[in-house]
């Protein structure tokens, strides 16, 4: 039996909200609706009235985000004795604004700071706002399955000790596909050497709350995580929080940070959210997680029985030095159909109404969460079976030759530097060579595949272009049909 802090089922910013709603208080500051009396009447038809009420602006009854003292002081006290933090905090522009935090705070211009390759673009733009050198750690690639893991503690461990000066340590864990860096051994090593630890914990708000998920960073000993409450549990979309532990951070530094990083005028619906999201995680985590859980394991051995599609399960941690794999996630290969993850992404939108989180060449990804319900995995297994039964020995055609790219990362200046220099745009297919002078990604996921300052090696290249021809969406090319790329002059 789990014990239940009862401080846990309290939800003040939530209730203080409520209050102030049904206290019909006349209204002469913003928002312009005034609880929803000026807005448009077929917005209101569609989500009811009772939505537009909470959204208020900072008011006395409802504390300020930019100098909490009452009602979200008291939710973001709440949310750190939950997580396992000294002091937590809000995010309502998502986990992209604390990444940008995270780096800022942990870094002068002029640091190293050592980062795992399959980081999100928001750090990267982290380190363009804060003049941070980056340092990469590539994550392993499995070849078989064509998927890039997580980065090793060996890997991790050599990169720190060729660069003692480095000032902090920043990992991706879990990554998309739910596989988590080993941050028991990495964190306590990246310490002993003096970094502070700083881990984008985006899709990874629900770990703490079951025994049979990954350890969590906070767990492991993090400095500074932050987590998209949004993307996993019950956060409404842009709403995530950042949790700190003071003995290497200055959290007054990142309180000013996140002044400066985050609006003045935020969205209570949002920070409402969050506060009914942690409630809910710390009294009925356990339980909504089992049955997410049980949904997930009986889906993919379901998948893993149907001829040419297959799904990965905790094997793949063991075997390849990771920390765990959070099992909500199925990452289904379906490469042997001669379809590429795009189009068994675009079938099941267009012919099954059935939507996934992402694509890739070779695999789409499932998120299962605890919003699930057993008949929405069934339809997805039956979907997965037709679209099978309709492609066996079907040609690979590009997808034979699709190679994952090498990053052999060669940095002529910092992100900084080269995103403010000048630039000019040339076609993609002769850009070997050049240096890149934006942040260039698939997305989703985001993971950058050039940042300002990159050498373009011929494997990026190539990459691009045939990542391209399948129907990848990629962001940071300057035109439409991805056949330019902007370089610095």
């Amino acid at each position: 039996m789990i014990e239940i802090d009862e401080r846990q089922y309290k939800t003040p910013l939530f209730d203080a909200l409520v209050s102030l709603a049904q206290s019909r208080k006349i209204s002469f500051h913003t928002p312009g609706h005034k609880s929803g009396k000026g807005i448009a009447t077929r917005f209101v038809k569609f989500v009811g009235p009772k939505i537009f009420s909470i959204d208020l602006t900072t008011l006395d009854e409802i504390d300020s985000l930019q100098k909490p003292t009452g009602v979200i002081k008291e939710a973001q006290e709440l949310a750190a004795l939950a997580y396992g933090a000294d002091t937590s905090f809000f995010l309502i522009n998502g986990t992209t604004g604390g990444n940008h935090a995270m780096v800022i705070t942990a870094c002068d211009p002029g640091d190293k700071i050592i980062v795992a390759r399959n980081s999100h673009k928001s750090v990267l733009a982290g380190m363009i706002f804060a003049g941070a050198m980056p340092v990469f750690i590539n994550p392993k690639v499995d070849k078989s399955l064509k998927l890039t893991l997580n980065v090793t503690f060996e890997d991790v461990k050599e990169v720190i000790d060729e660069n003692p000066d480095a000032k902090a340590l920043f990992l991706t864990s879990p990554n998309y596909y739910g596989i988590t860096a080993d941050l028991e051994r990495i964190i306590p090593y990246a310490h002993k050497r003096g970094l502070i630890t700083v881990i984008d914990e985006a899709h990874g708000p629900h770990l703490k709350f079951h025994p049979e998920l990954p350890t969590s960073a906070m767990e492991a000993g993090a400095d500074m995580c932050v987590q998209s409450t949004h993307k996993i549990i019950g956060g409404m979309t842009q709403s995530s929080m950042l949790h700190v532990k003071r003995e290497r951070v200055n959290i007054s530094t990142l309180r000013n940070v996140l002044k400066m990083a985050q609006s003045t005028s935020p969205s209570y619906i949002l920070m409402a959210s969050l506060d009914l999201a942690r409630m809910q995680m710390a009294t009925e985590g356990n339980k909504l997680l089992s049955r997410a859980l049980e949904l997930a394991r009986k889906a993919r051995k379901s998948i893993n029985r149907i001829k040419g599609i297959s799904c990965f399960g905790q094997e793949i941690a063991e075997e390849s030095g990771m920390g765990g794999l959070d099992e909500t996630k199925l990452t289904i290969t379906v490469k042997e159909l001669g379809l590429s993850g795009y189009e068994v992404s675009q079938i099941l939108n267009h012919r099954f109404n059935i939507q996934v989180e992402m694509a890739d060449p070779f695999h789409i990804l499932v998120i299962v969460s605890i919003g699930d319900r057993q008949d929405d995995l069934d339809r997805l297994v039956k979907a997965l079976r037709v679209i099978a039964s309709e492609n066996q020995g079907k040609e690979s055609g590009p997808l034979g030759k699709f190679k994952l790219p090498i990053f052999k990362s060669k940095m002529s200046i910092t992100p900084r530097e080269a995103f403010f220099k000048k630039y000019r745009d040339m076609k993609l297919e002769e850009s070997a060579g050049e240096i890149s002078s934006e942040i260039v990604t698939v997305y989703p996921p985001g993971i950058p595949i050039l940042i300002p300052g990159e050498v373009i090696t011929p494997e990026i290249r190539d990459y691009l272009l045939q990542i391209s021809k399948l129907g990848a969406t990629i962001d940071g090319l300057p035109n439409d049909d991805n056949s330019l790329i902007s370089v610095l002059k």
